[in-house]
Parts: C-alpha cells; structure tokens; sequence
C-alpha cells in the first residue's frame, strides 16, 4: 500500500490515472498526447504507477496498452472500508458524481476491455485448481464449471442453481499454471430467474457479442501474478456489471488462497 500512496500522491501521475479511467488501454503515444508532458516524463511516471501495480499493461502486436488497475485502490477500500460502510460510502460516491459531473461526451471510446492485476501468495499449481476445480470456484465465486478443459469442449456454469449451456459456451486456451481462457456464459431465461435479473437486461445481455475472459498466471518468488483480461461487446452493458464484480471475486479468491477463508 505504501507504494500505491506515493504514486497517488503526484498530481501528474493521478492526472494519468484519469485518462486510463477516460479511455481504458492507451499506448504512450496516445497518452502523450493528451497531456502537456514530455514523452520521457509520462514513460517515467507509468513506471511508477506500474511499480505500484495502479496500472498494468497487455502487448498487442508491437503495441503496449496502459490499463487502470484497480487491485490497490480495492485493497485500501477492503482494509479500512467496512462491508457496513460500503453501501453508503458508494451511495454518496454516487449521488457527488451524479451532481458534480458534466454531461458526457458522444466521442465514441474503445472502452472493451477489462484488465486487472493482482498477486497472491500462493503457486501457480494451487491458483490453476482454484481456478479450474469447481470445489474452489465454489467457495469465492458461487459457480461452478462442467467441462474437461480441452480447448473447443464445451462448459456448462452453474451459478444459484441454475446451470446454463450453449455450443459457444466453450475453452479457448488450457495451457496447465500459465494461461487459460473461455467464453462467458449465456443469459438463460432461467440464468436470470435465479439471479433476480429482469427479463429486460436479459434480453439486452443475451442481444450483445459473447465475451470472453482470459487469466494469465506468472510465478513471481513466492506469489503468482494474476492477470484477468475480460473483452466485451463495446457497445454492451455487460461490461460495466462484470468490472464491478471482478474486484470482489478476486478479492475473495486472494483471501481464500492466502488464509484459507474467502470473504465473508
């Protein structure tokens, strides 16, 4: 956390965040150009905010995209932030914005992509089952998979009793303690029911692109760095309920893995 505060506490740097929050998954270029900062000093903040894990970056070809990580600032919020508080802490959050904020712009954003970074104290071998064993999804996510984990086959979820299936509901990528990625899940009639989602949203869910979600894992001494890229529909609402739910589930997986409880 010390290193999240003295990254935060550069007005330069929370300037950058802000852009990130803007426009998620910009280059340096394109970041440079938005601000009135030399490229050599924007590239020296970003290794700050990089350092501090604020934010975190994903290779496109010859392209290096700058994502907002919000892994520290959850953090703070999880230590001092009581479960209680949190409701009426978002509440206000939200009533200040709505009053403070300017209309938004129609200036169309690649705004498709979630990327979250976190580390855990564990091995790559004990983050895969957590990962794949519906034993452990269970515990921090409430779901659990039917599949063998071959890339192609298929995988049912099953989420408050209800368990949906499609033919594009599939694996993507196994690749054991490194990399795995599937699509997401179909919005069911009964998928809905169960989760007391309105058939309205459904229907605009169910209407969008499917998703797909990949972790990359890499061992660092005696932590795996987990990475979550999510990719949507950007012109769905899918996105802004899932990166609100992100968070907490690795959150929770995290306490799992590293005192054995999830969160409450």
């Amino acid at each position: 956390m010390d290193a999240a505060f003295k990254a935060l506490a550069d007005p330069s740097r929370r300037q950058l965040l802000d852009r990130l929050r803007d426009r998620n998954g910009q280059t340096l270029r394109e970041l440079c150009a938005s601000l009135d900062m030399a490229r050599q000093s924007v590239s020296k903040h970003l290794a700050v905010l990089e350092a501090a894990e604020l934010v975190t970056t994903v290779r496109r070809g010859r392209e290096k995209l700058h994502y907002l990580n919000a892994a520290p600032i959850n953090a703070i919020a999880e230590r001092w932030i009581s479960r209680f508080d949190r409701d009426r802490a978002n509440a206000l959050a939200d009533l200040k914005t709505a009053l403070e904020q300017e209309p938004m712009s129609t200036e169309s954003t690649d705004s498709s992509t979630f990327v979250y970074t976190t580390y855990i104290r564990t091995t790559p071998e004990r983050l895969w089952q957590a990962l794949t064993d519906p034993a452990f999804t269970r515990r921090y996510w409430g779901v659990s998979f039917g599949t063998d984990w071959a890339p192609g086959s298929p995988m049912t979820w099953t989420e408050t009793g209800a368990t949906t299936e499609d033919p594009e509901q599939v694996v993507l990528v196994h690749e054991p303690h490194r990399k795995l990625a599937y699509t997401w899940h179909t919005f069911s009639p009964q998928w809905a029911e169960a989760n007391g989602i309105s058939e309205e949203l459904r229907a605009r869910l169910a209407a969008e692109r499917r998703s797909r979600v990949t972790f990359d894992l890499e061992a660092e001494g005696d932590q795996v760095k987990l990475t979550v890229t999510h990719e949507f529909d950007r012109t769905g609402t899918l996105q802004s309920m899932c990166s609100q739910g992100w968070p907490a589930i690795l959150s929770s997986l995290k306490t799992l893995l590293e005192t054995g409880e999830p969160l409450a």
